[in-house]
């Protein structure tokens, strides 16, 4: 989209649920202006995860308004780390580490913003390029002569962290992000920072030296930390992050975290985590509160988030693993899923390792491996035609093969839709 004076990005980042505040006159300078703004992203992992979406989401609906936008990826600040929210210092990383997540990311946020779009294309800086050759007397002295030890000290960051101490290194941080606006402001007339509203501080700070050292303007936009209905953090499940990296969070984990969100939260993510204009969503909210048990809102947002991230392969495989979870499976999905959605699926089923499978019988396995109580009660339910090996009926007279193994490693056994159990190879 080219850039349009008509498109007010602060009242389309309002009714989202994604503007928390800014400094005053940005909305002015996005209304007569293409105009370049930047988030950063911290390397400290090989992948982003669902708590990084809003700010690359703040970023895709810049471009969408005709403005360029810039991830920065923190190859300098990964190695100081930011205090903004932690309740602990953390471990800093070596320089071989950030450089192979700052090489993951990237690949990650070319999935979101277009980066061959002409004067707005996206793109990607390390603010390591600018730091490596500043040395530490430089910098206290162009730098942190700007700004008083009171000013610093009056941060959130720094104060939530005062009862617990904090090294000078993490003291430091604000002083660091807000030079990378210096920087930006200066060399690629970068005047816009956004990010979450934790790092407000720190964006200020930025504006702030854009002022004293540079005699310029700088302007910020933050949004609002994004929780549950319930007041729990966003992006956690029970394993931890929900990570964009499938080999991290395979589609169909990504997939199920949005189709297990509340009705509540669900009205309030289609807004934030898709691109669905006011209209639709309006309607697909009135359709989902005529029938709640139609679940519409997870299911849009769901797909809609899963095919962004992972693709319509990615969304395709998470689908024929949730159709499993729900008793729709069949001997060809089961052999069209990961190992790891395989045991994710049939997390706490019941497990027995056998080390040969090939010409065992089907009574024999199922009193041997616990799977029914006895051979006269697994005669009973074969009978009864109640039996399945992989999500197809059996009879007693089936022996196993070694291609009845899944992946050459476990079978699927089965009686009704309730009872399942799992034979693991050794």
């Amino acid at each position: 989209m080219n850039f349009s004076p008509n498109y007010n990005l602060v009242e389309e980042l309002k009714w989202r649920g994604l503007f928390h505040q800014a400094v005053p006159g940005t909305e002015n300078l996005l209304l007569e202006e293409m105009t370049t703004g930047y988030v950063g992203f911290d390397p400290t992992a090989d992948s982003l995860h669902i708590g990084n979406m809003v700010p690359v989401i703040l970023l895709v609906h810049l471009q969408r308004a005709g403005h360029k936008p810039i991830a920065l990826v923190g190859g300098a600040t990964g190695m100081v780390g930011d205090p903004s929210g932690k309740k602990s210092e953390r471990q800093l990383l070596d320089s071989s580490t950030i450089e192979h997540n700052l090489e993951s990311q990237k690949k990650q946020l070319e999935q979101f913003l277009d980066f061959d779009k002409g004067l707005n294309s996206a793109e990607v800086v390390n603010n390591y390029d600018w730091f490596k050759n500043i040395s530490f007397l430089d910098f206290i002295r162009d730098v942190g002569k700007h700004f008083s030890v009171n000013y610093m000290m009056a941060k959130d960051s720094v104060k939530n962290r005062l009862e617990e101490g904090m090294s000078f290194t993490e003291f430091s941080y604000q002083l660091v992000q807000g030079y990378d606006f210096y920087h930006l402001w200066k060399e690629k007339n970068v005047k816009l920072q956004m990010g979450g509203s934790d790092q407000w501080g720190n964006i200020v700070t930025g504006t702030e030296l854009i002022r004293r050292k540079g005699n310029g303007k700088g302007f910020s936009l933050t949004a609002p930390l994004i929780t549950k209905s319930d007041g729990s953090k966003f992006g956690k499940s029970e394993g931890g992050n929900v990570w964009l990296d499938a080999k991290k969070t395979s589609p169909y984990q990504f997939y199920q975290f949005w189709m297990n969100t509340s009705d509540e939260d669900a009205e309030r993510y289609i807004k934030i985590f898709t691109l669905h204009d006011k209209a639709y969503i309006d309607d697909l909210i009135k359709e989902h509160s005529n029938a709640p048990h139609m679940r519409l809102l997870q299911k849009d947002l769901s797909a809609y988030i899963t095919k962004w991230v992972h693709g319509e392969s990615g969304y395709n495989t998470a689908i024929a693993a949730s159709n499993i979870l729900f008793g729709k499976a069949t001997s060809e999905s089961l052999r069209n899923i990961s190992e790891d959605d395989f045991f994710s699926i049939f997390e706490g089923v019941k497990k027995y390792q056998i080390s040969e499978i090939q010409g065992v019988n089907i009574v024999e396995l199922c009193a041997e491996s616990g799977f029914l109580a006895s051979k006269s009660e697994a005669k009973r339910a074969l009978n009864e035609n109640s039996v399945s090996v992989n999500s197809e009926k059996v009879t007693e007279d089936f022996n196993f093969s070694n291609t009845d193994l899944i992946n050459d490693k476990y079978i699927l056994l089965q009686r009704g839709k309730k009872n399942k159990f799992i034979l693991i190879k050794k």
